[in-house]
Order: structure tokens, then C-alpha cells, then sequence
């Protein structure tokens, strides 16, 4: 069997969540029994413990549920240019180019040769005769040989069982890579929202205290206020100020973030990103537990992997039976080339040989010992991505209950201290308050504000946290359905 792909098919369509390797793993399921799906053992709950029991969601372009064109212009982008993509699909190709490097041991290798040669011999080897005159020689011949290994217990089999494992676990690997690049580029703009809004609220925040400051020197004017009042409120003011230079930096750091998952350079990278409070936080079913073996694209990588390694166990027992290999030649071999080509110049042989290891110094044995602790490591991890999977979407799904009900929260503590502080100022300018008041509630006002967006971004992080554990929309993407349909996203 000859496979044939394009590595530019591949590398052109990353956007794709099955590249058109897979056709390759079909056409390996044709010489290689197709293995059954592992049943893991690992209990699973009725339902997570802080759900409810009702349909899943559907998570298919989650990103685009917070409600901003924008961020979805920049996820669909990073599908295209994400360099981190780019070397998976290499990594695929690698893994296609080995299966069909397993696959060419179910056919017979042919080989052809031809070669012509003029030879002297000497004259003078010969006792008897004494000294002759060197002869020449001519030889010319042409002949086609083919070598073929009986595949008798099935390892060659295994080998292309477990090359096209290899296949799969690196298609899943992409997947996995995908799905952790566009959480942390949506991380990354949802800082870049709540670095930019901080920044705003603190320049508003310096702008209301050098207001405070300006009603301070008024009334140390007119002496009903005093050089302390000053001084705190000025100090007041250069901390306000002094918030700024960091604020700034962060924004620049998220923007140099979200460039180079986009794969581009951020000189004269410009995002357009809205108030984080107008951003929509997602509600999310999560669905049945078990689910997750199917929705996980690292627990089928986990998967595959240990599939990989049964068939490699497998083809290392059988490598301690016995070969048979069988071999052919055919052609012509003549001493004038003239009569190369005449019937009665073919040649041709067959052979048959069996060849059973007896003694190698314990490699054999050693190989299956090898293959055999490597699949008990690759079924720990593979239980281990399965409880790691559990946890991840409990630990999530807690976090967006718990920061909705501190944004909530916040929210009062915001409105309030906003209320405070606007009869506080009011009532210093009437002079029925102390400065120290207004202080307080000044103080607490900023703090209450910048409290309220760092929730707000805790919140919507933690919704892609839930999404990331849940698997993103790949379970939407399944092996068989894009072989077949060959649909992209």
C-alpha cells in the first residue's frame, strides 16, 4: 500500500481541526485492525458537584460569547498565524511521514540494477603454463530483485497500529496546543480591557484628587485650612500620580502578548478593546462528567498515546518469534553486451529463509520490558489527565460562581462609597466636615473602583478557565466526521 499527501495541505490549513492527515489513518485502518476505545478506570460522578444536572451548553466559538466583534476577529486570526500551530502541523507531518515509513513493510521492496564491466586477468598466476597473454573480460547484466517479509504473527501490523496512534496523539497535540492559545490570547485581551479601564479610572481618580487638592488651597487662602491638609492631600495626589507609569506598562505588556500569539511583530500593533464592564460574562452547563472523554482533546491525546504503546508492546513479543522472508531475482547477465537482451541470457532465482532469534544478549526481552513499562507510565497518564480534567472543570466551575458573587458584591461597596464620597465633597465645600472625612472616603472610593474591575476580570477569566476545562468546541470536531466531511471551522 502507497500513501501520498501534501505537506502544504497541511501546513495551509491549520484552521482545520483534522488535517488531511487523517485520511492517512484511514487508509492505515485498512492493514491494521482499528484498536478499541480504552475504558478508563476512573469512577465518574452522576454530575459535578457545583452544577446542576441540565443539557450541556454548546461551546461551539466560545470566544465570541463575550459579545465583542473584536476579540473574535483576533481569536479567528491567531487560528491562522499562531506559530505554536504552524510547528504542530509539523509534528503531524513528522508523524504521517513515520506511518508511512511502517506502512512500506506490508509490500515487497523492488529494486533494479544494471552494471557493465571490462576486466584483464593476468597472465603470469599460472605454474604450468608459465607466462601467458593477460585476457580481458566483459560482463554486462540487468536484473530486477524483490524482498518481501511475511507479516505471519502481525507485527509489521502493530507497528502501523502504532504509527497511526502516533498520528492521531500528534492531531490531538494540536488541538491541545489550539485550545490553551486561544484561552491565553482571550486572558491576555481581557487584561489589555482591565489594564486600559484601571488606567482610566486612575487618571480620573488623579484628576478628582488634584480637584480636592485646588478646593484644599482655597481654604488655607481664606485660613480656614491648614499646611497638614495640604500635605496629605499632595501626598495623596503623588500616589495617584505614581500609579500611572505601571499602568501603562501593563497595557503594553498585554499588547506585546496578544502579538506574538498572533505570530507578528507588536511595533504598530494597534487593539481596539472595550470597557471590560461591557463585556458579557457566559453561562455555561457543563454537562455529564464523562463527557470529558470525548470533549478533552488532551485526555484523547493521553489516549492515543497509550494506544501507541499497546501495539508497541505487541509488535515487541512477536519480535521473538520466528521471520520468514522471502526474496526473487530476475534479469539478463551476458559477456557481450549485444546478447544481453536474448532469451538465453536470463537469469533468475527464488529463495525462501526462516530466521528465529535464539541468543541476542537479552535485547529482545529487554525491548518488551521496555514497551511494557512504557505503556503502564502512558496508562498513569493517562488516568492522571482524566481526574487532572475532573478537577480543573470543579476548581472552574467554583471560581465563576465565587468571583460573580464578589463582583456583585463590589458592585454595592462601589456605589456606595461613590455616594459617600460626592456628600463629602459637597460638605467640605460647606465646611461641615473635616478633610480627613473626606479622605477616607475619597480613599475608599479608589480602592472600591479598582477592586470592582480587577472582579470583573477574575470573573471573566475564570468563564474561560471553565470553557479551557471543558474542552473548548473540539468536542464538536470528532476524527470520523472530518474525514468525511473534511469541514474546517
Amino acid at each position: 500500500m502507497v500513501w501520498g499527501r501534501s505537506a502544504n495541505a497541511i501546513m495551509a490549513g491549520q484552521k482545520r481541526y483534522w488535517p488531511p492527515a487523517f485520511a492517512l489513518v484511514v487508509l492505515l485502518g485498512a492493514c491494521a485492525s482499528e484498536p478499541a476505545r480504552l475504558e478508563p478506570d476512573v469512577p465518574f460522578a452522576a454530575k459535578f458537584d457545583h452544577a446542576s444536572v441540565r443539557p450541556e451548553s454548546d461551546l461551539s466559538r466560545w470566544w465570541a460569547r463575550f459579545g465583542s466583534p473584536a476579540l473574535t476577529r483576533l481569536v479567528d486570526q491567531a487560528d491562522v498565524s499562531n506559530p505554536d500551530l504552524a510547528a504542530a502541523s509539523a509534528r503531524i507531518l513528522q508523524a504521517d511521514a513515520q506511518a508511512r515509513i511502517a506502512g512500506a513493510a506490508l509490500v515487497p521492496a523492488l529494486t533494479y540494477s544494471a552494471d557493465g564491466s571490462r576486466s584483464q586477468s593476468s597472465g603470469t598466476t599460472s605454474k604450468r603454463a608459465g607466462i601467458l597473454s593477460p585476457s580481458l573480460r566483459n560482463s554486462y547484466s540487468s536484473a530486477l530483485a524483490a524482498s518481501y517479509e511475511l507479516d505471519v504473527w502481525g507485527r509489521n501490523r502493530d507497528l502501523i497500529a502504532s504509527a497511526k496512534a502516533d498520528i492521531e496523539a500528534a492531531i490531538y497535540a494540536r488541538e491541545v496546543i489550539r485550545l490553551s492559545g486561544r484561552a491565553a490570547l482571550v486572558n491576555a485581551w481581557l487584561s489589555h480591557a482591565a489594564a486600559r479601564d484601571r488606567l482610566t479610572l486612575a487618571t480620573e481618580n488623579l484628576q478628582n484628587a488634584e480637584r480636592i487638592l485646588n478646593v484644599i488651597r482655597e481654604r488655607l487662602k481664606v485660613g480656614t485650612g491648614t499646611a497638614l491638609d495640604l500635605a496629605q492631600q499632595e501626598s495623596l495626589v503623588a500616589n495617584q500620580r505614581a500609579a500611572l507609569p505601571d499602568l501603562r506598562q501593563m497595557l503594553e505588556t498585554t499588547r506585546g502578548t496578544i502579538a506574538l500569539l498572533l505570530g507578528r511583530p507588536p511595533e504598530g500593533f494597534a487593539l481596539a478593546a472595550p470597557s471590560i464592564r461591557a463585556l458579557r460574562a457566559p453561562a455555561i452547563q457543563p454537562g455529564l462528567p464523562a463527557s470529558l472523554l470525548i470533549r478533552r482533546p488532551d485526555i484523547r491525546q493521553a489516549e492515543a498515546q497509550l494506544l501507541g504503546a499497546k501495539a508497541d508492546l505487541a509488535a515487541a513479543r512477536k519480535a521473538l518469534l520466528p521471520s520468514i522472508q522471502l526474496t526473487g531475482q530476475g534479469g539478463f547477465a551476458s559477456a557481450m553486451l549485444k546478447n544481453l537482451l536474448r532469451p538465453e541470457s536470463g537469469i533468475w532465482s527464488l529463495a525462501a529463509g526462516l530466521t528465529q532469534p535464539i541468543f541476542e544478549g537479552g535485547r529482545l526481552q529487554a525491548g518488551v520490558d521496555l514497551a511494557a513499562a512504557r505503556e503502564q507510565e502512558l496508562l498513569e497518564t493517562y488516568r492522571k489527565a482524566i481526574v487532572s480534567a475532573l478537577v480543573d472543570v470543579e476548581m472552574a466551575l467554583v471560581a465563576v460562581r465565587e468571583s460573580a458573587a464578589k463582583e456583585a458584591a463590589e458592585g454595592v461597596v462601589v456605589q456606595k462609597a461613590r455616594e459617600a464620597f460626592r456628600l463629602s465633597e459637597e460638605r467640605l465645600r460647606l465646611g461641615t466636615i473635616d478633610l480627613q472625612t473626606l479622605l477616607n472616603t475619597q480613599a475608599t472610593l479608589f480602592q472600591a473602583e479598582e477592586a470592582l474591575i480587577q472582579s470583573r476580570l477574575a470573573r471573566l477569566q475564570a468563564v474561560v478557565s471553565l470553557f479551557q476545562a471543558l474542552g473548548g468546541d473540539f468536542v464538536a470536531r470528532e476524527p470520523a466526521r472530518m474525514a468525511s466531511t473534511g469541514a474546517g471551522e
